[in-house]
Order: C-alpha cells, then sequence, then structure tokens
C-alpha cells in the first residue's frame, strides 16, 4: 500500500470511527420521540415572581431541556412577563422555545383578544387552560353542564383557531369527576369536543382518576396535543394523595406510554415537577429509547 493510500485509509477510519462515536452519543441521549425535552413553568413559578425567569431559562438549558410550556400574566406570579415580546426574547436568548402556554378560564372567557395577542408576542402555538371548572358536587357533574360547557370551549378553539392558534384542554379537577351516566367526564368531553378546534392535553397524575393514557392515545388517534409528564406510583392506596415521582422511577411503563402517545398525536411533553425531581426526570428521559 502507498504512503498516500495509507494516509487515506487512516483518515477515512478515523472519521469512521468519530461518526461512530457522535452517532452512538446521540443514541445514548436520544430523546422520547425524537422530540426536545420540555418542562412546564408553574412549578418553578416562584423564581419567576422573584424576577429570575432568565436564571430559570439558563438552568433549564443546562439541564438539557429544549422547550418550556408557560403559564398567562394572568397567573399572578408571572405577572411580570406580560410583555410578550421581551419574553419570547429572553426565551430565545438562552437557546429555548415555547410552543404553548396555560391561561386561565376567566382569560379565555373575558379577555380571549389580548391572550391572543400576547400569545402571538410570545410565538406560542398552543393555548389551553387546566380545567372547564364545572360544578360536580359530590364528585358527579350533570351532562347538561358538560355540554354547556363543552360547547363554550368548542368556540373559544374557534377564536384561537382564527388567530392560527390551537387550543388544548388539560384533564383536572372537573375532568375527573364522573358524569351521570357513570363515565369520566374527561371521556365525555372527548365525545362533545370538536377534534379539530380543541386538543387534549394528558396530565399523568391524574391517571388514577381519569384512566390509562395508553388507552385514551389508542382510542382516541390525533386527539392529543400534548402531555403533562409526572411520575405515578398505581400500586399506591386508592383515595390517599400519591406523593410526588420523579419521571422513571415509578410504576408507568414509559416507554409503551410513548409509543401509544404517537399514535394519539402528542407533538409536545413538558415535565411538570419541582426542580429536584425535574433534574431526576430529564436525566432519565435522556436515555429513554422510545
Amino acid at each position: 500500500m502507498s504512503s498516500l493510500s495509507r494516509r487515506g485509509f487512516f483518515r477515512n477510519s478515523a472519521g469512521a470511527a468519530i461518526a461512530g462515536l457522535l452517532a452512538a452519543e446521540r443514541q445514548a441521549d436520544a430523546n422520547p420521540l425524537g422530540l426536545p425535552i420540555g418542562s412546564q413553568t408553574y412549578p418553578h413559578r416562584q423564581r419567576i415572581k422573584d424576577g429570575d425567569f432568565a436564571g430559570l431559562c439558563a438552568d433549564m438549558k443546562k439541564l438539557g431541556i429544549g422547550q418550556i410550556e408557560m403559564c398567562s400574566p394572568g397567573y399572578r406570579e408571572f405577572a411580570s412577563l406580560a410583555d410578550g415580546k421581551q419574553t419570547a426574547k429572553v426565551i430565545a436568548d438562552h437557546g429555548l422555545k415555547s410552543p404553548s402556554s396555560h391561561f386561565g378560564l376567566p382569560e379565555l372567557r373575558n379577555k380571549l383578544p389580548q391572550s391572543i395577542a400576547w400569545a402571538h408576542d410570545l410565538g406560542l402555538t398552543q393555548m389551553g387552560t387546566a380545567s372547564l371548572n364545572g360544578p360536580a358536587p359530590n364528585g358527579v357533574a350533570a351532562m347538561d353542564t358538560i355540554k354547556r360547557l363543552a360547547d363554550e370551549y368548542n368556540k373559544i378553539g374557534e377564536q384561537t383557531a382564527q388567530a392560527g392558534i390551537q387550543a388544548f384542554l388539560h384533564d383536572e379537577r372537573f375532568e375527573m369527576a364522573k358524569a351521570e351516566d357513570g363515565r369520566v367526564v374527561y371521556q365525555v368531553l372527548l365525545e362533545l369536543l370538536d377534534p379539530k378546534l380543541v386538543k387534549m392535553q394528558f396530565q399523568m397524575s391524574s391517571m388514577r382518576a381519569v384512566g390509562d393514557p395508553v388507552m385514551y392515545f389508542n382510542k382516541y388517534p390525533g386527539r392529543f396535543l400534548s402531555m403533562h409528564l409526572q411520575g405515578v406510583d398505581l400500586n399506591a392506596p386508592a383515595g390517599e394523595r400519591a406523593p410526588e415521582l420523579a419521571v422513571g422511577k415509578d410504576s408507568l411503563n414509559w416507554k409503551k406510554i410513548f409509543g401509544a402517545a404517537k399514535t394519539g398525536g402528542v407533538k409536545n411533553y413538558f415535565v411538570e415537577l419541582p426542580w429536584n425531581l425535574t433534574v431526576e426526570s430529564v436525566a432519565y428521559l435522556k436515555k429513554l429509547k422510545a
């Protein structure tokens, strides 16, 4: 072999080795669904209230988080972020993206144009609320109430769609109640909400009341936009408040959940936990091949 061909051989071999190492590294840190790991900002609201939103963004980026879900300035701890364009700059300056935000239901009812304007300034493509907050005395919601609230939220979704933003509904409180026919309110809402105007956001910590996310994702393909991730102990005693757990430090089959989430249409997922549990959850998600 000539000296030139030997040099070419070693150069090509070194290049192949480096490429292999980089591929292995990418595979080792492959995020579920090939999507950036996300975090909800609500658990860290005190830092935002204290004026340290930029520091929070920096810490999240260092941790390996790629996108964040916001809460609107209607949440008192987020009032300092009322300037959507400035907030967007802080997020971008720290290498993060924010496609989504929660709004209080009164904001969507009474200040929807202002809420949409803030969403546009921030560059959001998704906006939703935690719950439709209907009455459910003794844990049971009247069907007329569920229908009325679903109709109202469909109209909100129609207006956000006209503004180029996808509306979504999270599952909490009211959605965890039972309808008069015995079904979970969340399931009834999936039938009453327009599948184009309103997508769903699945809250993992609600699954003990709402039901199995894998079942929902497979039964209602394309209806889900995002997930809030918390660890869940399915073996915890019924009726007791389950302790907060990191993702992966629980009894859930996360690979199966993420596999079904793809069928469900999930485009984002956000860890929603205190900082110490967020750190553990992100470390787990970086190594989860799903």
